[in-house]
């Protein structure tokens, strides 16, 4: 018997329709995913199958206990936004529901709790439906994702990348069906144009003709009939074109580029030298010496647990320090959550054209690619969500004048759409990029280089988190074979001593077994 089923359910608000979804069941052992625009329902479909609010259509049949995990909650003043997350996660695992509802799970949470979390849900022995911005995590969790489009509900089997496979396929599906149907349209316009030609042609006054001539070729009368039968050849194949069945032009995004202040200046060369740089708060040390930097170009993805000293380390950058160096043309824009360099009383589009060096044209493409589409941009900024503010404000950093964007945890509040819009926005900006990030599928796209902070170190990594992550890897394996190499020597030296006072054959094939050993780690 499934946990929950779905029958016939539709949700409005005011005039608009969230979603109509026929019929949708959850079973147990489900690991499901649901993505979905901001604003597309997924949070208000969470309060519906919880019983929180009520359907205008439709029911909800429920069977075993339901757990809500919600994305706002309660914070305490003590304990830091990851720490209240944490607890949230416990609580809600620990009551052992036949079905989880997760709604961004992983908000505020640095990559090891989040690695905690996702072992958790692995381990979790009810069904989950979750929400979550993070990639990474719904590709290790998931095994289905539930798509929240256009007011109805697509499942799709397997994880997020899956998903993305299988919109990728019918992306091109569409563009082949788009482009038989524009082909076939064409042929049957240049047809019936022909056909219009020829009933013009055959209009034109022909030789007059006695009536034994009258159906005669090439009469009058004979080029009267063939315009009648030319015409009604068109109507019929003006009837074919209607006919046809409308295939959409698949969504294409416009291409950008940005034009950044000074960049002929900059690019390749260095912008930011820190040396022996030492991040301190009062009463204890975040980091010893480091030496570090960024050239033109560079998009630098700053990780580390929380409280590790990141916001630290901007703000020197930002602010200026004894062992930090700065080119004379950069031009820095600051990108923080207090999302303070907005003014609510005017639009969208007028914010971004503010302080902007590029052109409103331009402008509307960023925003679009935001989603910020037609009219869009012409809303106030008061009315808008915290996501669609963050939005504006990273729209606002990337017209600017500006060259280098240093950017505190961009991806909060965003949906996957804007993340993978942003990152987008990123790789083909020109200019230099530090930003502070726990999205490990965001860093892996926009980063060239990582800066890890950890057990009190800055660690400087050319690559991205997952090429980092390998490295590490690698080395520790290493320094756990030259450690074993190092206790099969003095365990060899040991037997030998033995051997030397008295023969034995239990000692002589454990010295073969050693040597044995060392060549295979000799030969690694």
């Amino acid at each position: 018997m499934p946990i929950v089923s779905l029958n016939h359910l539709s949700k409005s608000y005011g005039d608009r329709l969230l979603f109509d979804i026929a019929h949708l069941q959850i079973e147990s052992h489900d690991r499901i995913g649901l993505v979905g625009a901001n604003g597309s329902g997924k949070s208000t479909l969470f309060r519906l199958i919880k019983g929180l609010e009520e359907a205008d259509s439709g029911t909800i049949e429920r069977h075993g206990s339901i757990e809500l995990l919600p994305q706002l909650k309660e914070t305490d003043t003590v304990k830091s936004g990851g720490e209240t997350t944490a607890d949230y996660i416990i609580q809600a695992l620990n009551k052992q529901p036949k079905l989880l509802l997760a709604d961004e799970p992983t908000t505020h949470l640095d990559i090891s709790h989040i690695n905690w979390v996702e072992k958790s849900f692995r381990r979790f022995t009810g069904a989950f439906l979750v929400v979550s911005h993070d990639r990474t995590f719904l590709d290790k969790v998931c095994t289905s994702i539930w798509e929240l489009e256009d007011q109805k509900l697509t499942v799709y089997t397997g994880n997020y990348s899956d998903y993305k496979e299988a919109k990728s396929r019918e992306l091109k599906n569409q563009q082949t069906e788009y482009e038989k149907y524009i082909s076939k349209r064409n042929q049957l316009i240049e047809a019936r144009d022909n056909k219009v030609k020829q009933a013009v042609n055959a209009t034109k006054s022909k030789k007059k003709v006695g009536d034994a001539e009258y159906n005669l070729k090439g009469s009058a009368p004979y080029f009267q009939k063939k315009s009648k039968k030319l015409h009604q050849v068109q109507k019929s194949m003006d009837t074919r074109i209607d006919k046809l069945e409308k295939v959409e032009k698949p969504k294409e995004q416009a291409a950008i580029r940005i034009e950044v202040p000074d960049m002929d200046k900059l690019n390749r060369r260095f912008i930011v030298r820190m040396t022996d740089c030492v991040g301190k708060v009062p009463g204890k040390t975040l980091w010893n010496k480091a030496t570090l930097s960024i050239k033109g170009g560079d998009k630098v993805a700053l990780v580390g647990p929380n409280g590790s000293g990141k916001t630290t380390l901007i703000n020197m950058l930002l602010n200026g320090d004894s062992s930090i160096q700065r080119s004379p043309s950069l031009k820095i824009g600051y990108f923080s959550q207090n999302l303070s360099t907005l003014d609510t009383s005017l639009s969208i589009l007028d914010n971004v054209k503010q302080d902007a060096v590029q052109s409103e044209t331009l402008i509307r493409i960023i925003l679009a690619q935001l989603l910020f589409k037609g009219d869009d941009v012409y809303k106030p900024i008061s009315v808008l969500s915290g996501g669609e503010r963050v939005k504006v404000s990273l729209a606002k950093l990337i017209a600017g004048n500006y060259n280098t964007l240093v950017l505190d945890e961009p991806t909060n509040f965003l949906d996957i759409q804007a993340v993978e819009a942003l990152e987008s926005l990123l790789q083909d900006y020109e200019g230099s990029v530090l930003f502070v990030s726990h999205d490990r599928s965001f860093i892996n796209a926009v980063a060239s280089k990582v800066w890890v902070i950890e057990d009190q170190q800055i660690h400087a990594f050319d690559g991205n988190l997952n090429q980092w992550e390998e490295s590490k890897e690698q080395k520790e394996q290493v320094t756990s074979a030259e450690e074993e190499l190092l206790r099969i020597e003095n365990r060899i030296a040991e037997v030998l001593g033995a051997l030397s006072l008295e023969y034995s054959e239990d000692k002589d094939e454990e010295f073969n077994a050693l040597i044995r050993r060392k060549r295979e780690l000799l030969s690694d």
